[in-house]
């Protein structure tokens, strides 16, 4: 197989991977649409740096120094787990609270930093990804990639996460999407809550030695 061929698997691979549901969907989705556009593509921004932070880490063995140690691995869990239970909770909380009017345009709402570091922890919070990333170069990469492979799959990688949740947050940012959470703000909250709260209790549950289920 060619190196233009690897590549372009790979990148098909991290594609599939980014737009499969899970608790980035649900953060960048909910920023998108309860706050502002500017606010949405900040979030992305964050994702896509946590995912080209995991993906250079894989490319140098994250991946299989945490699939050789354990213990790390399942900390990183529980760690990460109980960060997306918080968040859960966070927006849980502020679910019965009154959106204001001019909520896309105040610095709490919209601050661009806030909302990137936001995403990016939440990105960060499962050791997962890292395996991922790990996972995807041990299938398609051989043993001894081509030097423009190593430079140009983490920034690639950044591209299509950026470019997914971009799509994402033009999505949600629209009046329609819009309006139909200004009506529905307390269910959606909720369930968003749920969501967020029960993906870390799976992670915090896979984490946690098996003896203490059984």
């Amino acid at each position: 197989m060619s190196s233009l061929a690897i590549f372009l698997s790979v990148i098909a691979a991290v594609f599939i991977g980014a737009v499969s549901p899970g608790p980035s969907f649900v953060l960048v989705s909910r920023i998108a649409v309860s706050r502002s556009r500017k606010a949405g593509l900040a979030a992305a921004f964050g994702m896509g740096t946590g995912s080209v932070i995991f993906a250079t880490l894989a490319l140098f063995g994250l991946s299989a120094l945490l699939m050789k140690v354990e213990w790390l691995y399942l900390a990183l869990k529980v760690a990460g787990g109980l960060y997306l239970i918080y968040i859960g909770i966070r927006i849980w909380r502020s679910a019965a609270d009154d959106l204001p009017i001019d909520a896309p345009t105040t610095p709490a709402a919209g601050g661009v930093m806030r909302n990137f570091l936001f995403a990016l922890g939440t990105q960060l919070s499962n050791p997962k990804t890292a395996i991922f990333y790990g996972s995807i170069f041990a299938a398609l990469l051989p043993v001894a990639p081509a030097p423009w492979l190593l430079l140009t799959v983490p920034p690639a990688v950044f591209l299509v996460e950026v470019g997914w949740y971009t799509v994402v947050t033009m999505a949600f940012s629209s009046n329609r999407p819009r309006a139909i959470y200004l009506g529905a703000k307390l269910w959606i909250d909720r369930v968003a809550g749920v969501v967020m709260g029960a993906l870390g209790a799976r992670l915090v549950v896979e984490g946690l030695p098996r003896h203490i289920w059984r």
